[in-house]
């Protein structure tokens, strides 16, 4: 397991100016192309999101009053707190901003999958999670402290555990705290994988 901290990732300002992206992974590491990337993106201004042909993202708001994504032949969708929002990476999507907080400027977990190559599950737990042999992941603590694996210290609010199919297999995320609160997003094989 790949411990991280949002904060301490490197941030890189997107080609339109209207957001920054923190890459948590891109897998395979090192690949021109991924299989699956998982990122904490802030959402600065209203405006165009760049389209991803063949991939399926999912978007879980973090911060800020929510961000509503519309394209051409009627998709239109708002993401809320803490509930994931799945589509298709092939739309010519807009982004605009909810009117609060002032600025509103939104904090998404984001995460891309290669449509079938790989299936994406996000949910809010509460409870251990133990990654499924031959699943990748990614954890993102919301609150409270957890146990990642067998390492110290502990992680906090805006940390957390990444790791790829071969590699989670018997390790277990452990809540150590009563308002422990985190997001895990479970990436299973596809169908074509």
């Amino acid at each position: 397991m790949h411990r991280f901290d949002v904060e301490s990732l490197a941030a890189g300002r997107w080609r339109n100016g209207g957001g920054v992206t923190r890459e948590i992974v891109s897998w395979p590491e090192g690949a021109a192309d991924f299989e699956w990337r998982a990122s904490v993106a802030d959402i600065e201004a209203d405006g165009p999101f760049s389209a991803f042909p063949g991939v399926d993202r999912t978007f879980t708001l973090l911060e800020g009053g929510g961000v509503r994504l519309t394209a051409p032949g009627g998709f239109d969708r708002t993401a809320r707190p803490e509930e994931p929002l799945a589509f298709p990476g092939d739309l010519e999507l807009t982004a605009e901003l909810a009117a609060a907080p002032p600025g509103g400027a939104c904090r998404v977990l984001n995460l891309m999958v290669r449509r079938g190559r790989r299936t994406v599950r996000v949910e809010r737990v509460t409870g251990a999670v133990a990654p499924p042999a031959g699943h990748a992941g990614v954890l993102l603590v919301r609150r409270g402290h957890w146990r990642v694996g067998g390492e110290e210290p502990p992680a906090s609010a805006g940390q957390g555990v990444w790791w790829g199919e071969a590699e989670g297999a018997g390790g277990e995320v452990v809540p150590l705290s009563s308002d422990a609160v985190a997001l895990w997003a479970d990436l299973a094989p596809g169908s074509g994988y």
